[in-house]
């Protein structure tokens, strides 16, 4: 028995006619509604520049905004250091025993050879008697000046060849040398980077090309550099730890590159109160000792360069 009417059934095929004639495909959706933008949102015209490009810039202002701020947050942990290492030092300082008047206007930093005289001149009255605290204090100050690339430390030099014998005097320079330019190292690579980077960015590009084709054999270029004045051994401490020079062969290479120019110092030192100016401790003959000792440094690197072009 059906119940179907005849009404029925020609709704029913009107309505099958109907959505066989569509296609569900070209039906649209109505636009949806468009949110107002927020007051404060940074706008970008995206009929001119794409979402990446504007992404990049933005990742760009953060970026300058960021080594702003390191910059500024690193000038003021070197300062913070710095002031410590001050502190330390004034404790060596008030550690000597007491001095005449005339004798303390002479214990200070020497920045000429005239300093450097007065300097040993009071060391050596007291160095008998307090020897530990002379040589603990010439440590201490040889060390604070290389740390923080404070000129001077060649007078420092000088003096410890009046001041003690010459095969202490010799290790004494180049540890203090090493262990002060590692220091230097150190304090860069954990405060200075940003402000290497950011103050001389085309010198330190130089430096890691060169760096780069010398990357087996850094020792002996390290010694090469120490002997030979190319290169400010400040510039090579405050850049070696952005450039990423390994600390081993900067620490030993150090230690062995000083000891050549400080043989010289510590010579000239045995007479000091002869010398008139610090140049006076360079001579001709120191100069091509010096030039020959820095050839003889890179003997090794050309020897392995032929030993491996052979077995290549």
């Amino acid at each position: 028995m059906s119940f179907s009417t005849g009404t029925d059934s020609n709704h029913t095929s009107e309505f099958h006619r109907f959505f066989a004639g569509c296609n569900v495909e070209n039906l649209k959706r109505p636009p949806l509604p468009a949110w107002p933008r927020r007051m404060d949102a940074p706008s970008v015209n995206l009929r001119k520049r794409g979402n990446i490009d504007a992404d990049h810039d933005e990742k760009q202002c953060n970026n300058y905004e960021y080594k702003d701020e390191g910059s500024t947050r690193s000038f003021i942990l070197l300062a913070l250091i710095f002031l410590s290492a001050v502190v330390i030092m004034s404790g060596v300082y008030w550690s000597f025993p007491k001095l005449e008047s005339h004798e303390a206007e002479k214990i200070k930093l020497p920045q000429n050879i005239d300093d450097a005289k007065g300097l040993g001149q009071v060391l050596s009255l007291y160095k008998d008697k307090y020897y530990l605290t002379v040589l603990c204090g010439y440590f201490m100050t040889y060390i604070f000046l290389q740390t923080f690339a404070i000129p001077g430390s060649i007078f420092l030099s000088i003096l410890s060849g009046f001041l003690f014998p010459f095969p202490l005097a010799l290790f004494l320079v180049c540890l203090c040398s090493a262990i002060g330019a590692t220091n230097c190292y150190l304090l860069f690579y954990l405060a200075g980077r940003n402000l290497v980077q950011k103050y001389i960015p085309e010198k330190v590009a130089e430096w890691a090309a060169t760096v780069g084709r010398h990357r087996d054999h850094l020792l002996n270029y390290i010694i090469f550099l120490r002997i030979t004045p190319f290169l400010p051994n400040w510039f090579i401490n405050i850049t070696s730890p952005v450039i990423n020079v390994p600390l081993s062969p900067f620490f030993f290479g150090t230690f062995l590159g000083v000891a050549p120019p400080s043989f010289v110092a510590i010579q000239a030192g045995t007479t000091l109160h002869q010398l008139m100016t610090a140049s006076d401790a360079v001579s001709w003959k120191s100069v091509i000792i010096l030039a020959v000792l820095a050839a003889l440094s890179l003997v090794p690197v050309l020897f392995k360069q032929k030993l491996k072009k052979k077995f290549e």
